[in-house]
């Protein structure tokens, strides 16, 4: 099996729309959210959300900067973002001037949970309000979600592999562990993989709270909303954004005197076969998603330092993900740092994945794990965890886990370590 590294990076984010930008604030404690600006919340019982801020806020985002203006009135913000994200991505990897060659067997894993729901919600209104023939022609390719990797794929000319994943919160790590097998099994010598999400609208703001999803009880104080392992959680804050990693065949690589960031050295997924939406309650399937990737990495359990948990804030969720963890590690717990940065940026859904494979990607790099904010008064089963409460911690990490779960029981693990 051929060896799998990542040679570039890219993100759009609540707390930054370039890679530098977002680890910078969420090393800082920084916190994405806010009051939902997007439309008229007031009568939600969710008013809160962690918004990509606009271009012109200290660290918004620039739509026109990669993205033509004529796409972007075409498509959903989740395209948007995705384009970007990917741009950067093989901006930083040095791959915008690939040979026609090299673009045969280069491609494109970019997936999300939801995809077009603003649009979706729009055009519906359209028709309902104004009529068949006032709908957009654009509406249904706005919409889908591989059209993120399809319109990556046009935009840089990638004619290898192109694959959109939807595994609801598990979309980002199962595009990464996907496009790395790909590449493993030769099918690609390069893959942007990673997903998007932008569901900050007003049909998926009430749904998401209709199903007691979503944090209500702190609508006035935003920032102290996504708590993870806090006792006084009570759902996730919805976020948005994108993130896209360039995952290249490593002799290829080191060839071209690339950058590598890390190696992508385990991918774990199962199903919980259980509920639509509550995890099983042992946590089988986190503990296997878990148990598969690290066994297929080589590395001993004692060899990881850092997780980025999924994490999401849910009373259920955190709990059995804990437990998961510690069947897992066992007496190697107590050597571990285990973090979410959903308590920063919210919960990116189908990008969330990605984005927090990037964030474990910089920790190795730096050498410090990102803080779980709000963590003023963890439940009792935190005890002899270090959950890194508030602030960042300086520590070696040798290597990393990466888990994300999603609705319908579907789990993916990643495990990456330095070249």
């Amino acid at each position: 099996m051929r060896r799998v590294v990542v040679t570039g990076l890219g993100l759009v984010t609540p707390l930054g729309a370039d890679v530098e930008t977002a680890w910078q604030n969420i090393i800082a404690g920084k916190s994405g959210a806010g009051h939902i600006t997007r439309f008229d919340a007031s009568d939600y019982v969710c008013r809160i959300a962690c918004e990509v801020k606009p271009a012109d806020h200290a660290y918004g985002f620039d739509p026109g900067k990669r993205v033509d203006h004529k796409v972007q009135r075409q498509v959903d913000p989740f395209i948007v973002y995705g384009i970007d994200a990917a741009g950067q991505a093989i901006e930083d990897a040095g791959l915008t001037n690939m040979t026609e060659e090299e673009r045969f067997r280069a491609g494109c894993s970019i997936g999300s949970g939801i995809g077009g729901l603003p649009g979706i919600e729009t055009e519906s209104l359209v028709l309902h309000e104004k009529g068949p023939r006032r709908v957009s022609p654009h509406f249904v390719h706005g919409r889908l979600i591989n059209l993120i990797s399809g319109q990556v794929s046009i935009k840089y000319g990638l004619m290898g592999p192109n694959h959109a994943v939807v595994t609801a919160c598990s979309t980002g790590a199962h595009s990464i562990g996907d496009a790395a097998r790909m590449i493993a099994m030769d099918d690609a010598d390069v893959m942007l993989a990673g997903g998007a999400e932008a569901t900050i609208c007003p049909i998926g703001i009430a749904g998401f709270a209709q199903a007691r999803a979503l944090s209500t009880g702190f609508n006035d104080t935003p920032e102290k909303a996504s708590r993870p392992y806090d006792v006084a959680r009570d759902g996730f804050v919805m976020g948005e954004g994108a993130g896209v990693l360039v995952l290249e065949e490593y002799e290829r690589a080191k060839k071209r005197g690339a950058k590598i960031y890390a190696e992508v050295v385990g991918y774990g997924l199962s199903g919980d076969a259980y509920h639509v939406t509550a995890p099983h309650p042992e946590g089988s399937g986190a503990f296997r998603s878990m148990e598969m990737a690290v066994r297929k990495s080589g590395l001993q359990l004692s060899d990881i330092d850092y997780i980025n948990a999924h994490g999401t804030s849910t009373p259920l969720g955190d709990e059995l993900e804990l437990g998961a963890v510690r069947r897992l590690f066992g007496s190697n717990i107590d050597t571990l740092s285990m973090s979410s940065t959903k308590s920063a940026i919210g919960h990116l859904l189908g990008g969330a994945g990605a984005v927090e494979s990037i964030f474990c990607i910089l920790a190795m790099r730096d050498q410090i794990a990102p803080p779980t904010l709000n963590l003023d008064n963890p439940s009792d089963s935190c005890a002899g965890v270090d959950l890194v409460p508030h602030v960042a911690k300086e520590r070696k990490i040798r290597a990393v886990l990466n888990n994300s779960f999603g609705f319908g029981g579907t789990n993916a693990s990643l495990v990456m370590k330095p070249v």
